[in-house]
């Protein structure tokens, strides 16, 4: 998979990138993730200017469509393919584990973050396949989006985990939120680990993970329960 992100702040996106699971699976060559600073896109060669004020009227700058689609058309010269465009907006659908799981069967995509009031909307009739947010909420910009996106999507991939048992019983791969979870030491502040965890039975902590789940999902999130009936 490569993933490459159009934002104004690619230092910001890298300082997260190359840490952790993610920066492992970079290095590995088990994903390619690559920064693009829009700015070096600009026509204007001199202040590398990127946006201008809102035809209509309006606080705020609004990001001109020239320099993404540049940095756009550079990317598929260099990879000779046509990347699946993902716009990072409030308006976008909510991101989900079912999205990062079909996201993570697309070979190539690219996400265009955008910034100030947001992006000409030009350039997403142009572009863009699909937009996704993250939340009913709106961010300064784009790159945390983006960087949410991209860790939900890549730990998904071949490789990046250690086994795919590390996400397949994770809150909602299946509906449900995950069981609670227990480590050393047997006891901690007079409160002890659940005795059928250190029963050695498998069948019956099975069993008692799956009451756990439901339990945990009916008191945290039941709704959860309401979209699987």
């Amino acid at each position: 998979m490569r993933i490459d992100v159009a934002t104004l702040f690619p230092e910001m996106c890298e300082a997260v990138l190359q840490t952790s699971i993610i920066g492992r699976a970079r290095k590995n060559n088990l994903v390619e993730i690559y920064c693009h600073n829009i700015r070096d896109y600009s026509p204007d060669s001199k202040h590398h200017r990127v946006d201008d004020s809102p035809y209509g009227g309006g606080k705020g700058m609004v990001m001109q469509p020239e320099p993404i689609y540049r940095c756009y058309l550079d990317i598929v010269r260099q990879t000779q393919s046509i990347p699946h465009v993902i716009y990072l907006s409030p308006q976008g659908k909510t991101l989900n584990q079912q999205k990062a799981l079909a996201l993570r069967e697309v070979p190539h995509l690219f996400l265009l973050c955008g910034h100030y009031e947001g992006v000409d909307e030009r350039i997403i009739e142009r572009i863009v396949d699909e937009e996704i947010s993250i939340g009913d909420y709106v961010l300064t910009g784009g790159e945390l989006g983006a960087l949410v996106l991209i860790d939900s999507v890549v730990r998904l991939c071949d490789g990046v985990l250690a086994a795919d048992e590390c996400f397949e019983k994770e809150s909602h791969m299946d509906g449900l939120l995950e069981y609670p979870q227990y480590t050393r030491p047997e006891e901690w502040d007079s409160l002890r680990v659940p005795d059928v965890l250190l029963s050695g039975h498998h069948a019956n902590i099975n069993a008692w993970r799956n009451e756990q789940s439901l339990l945990r999902t009916r008191e945290k999130r039941p709704d959860l329960l309401e979209k699987k009936d």
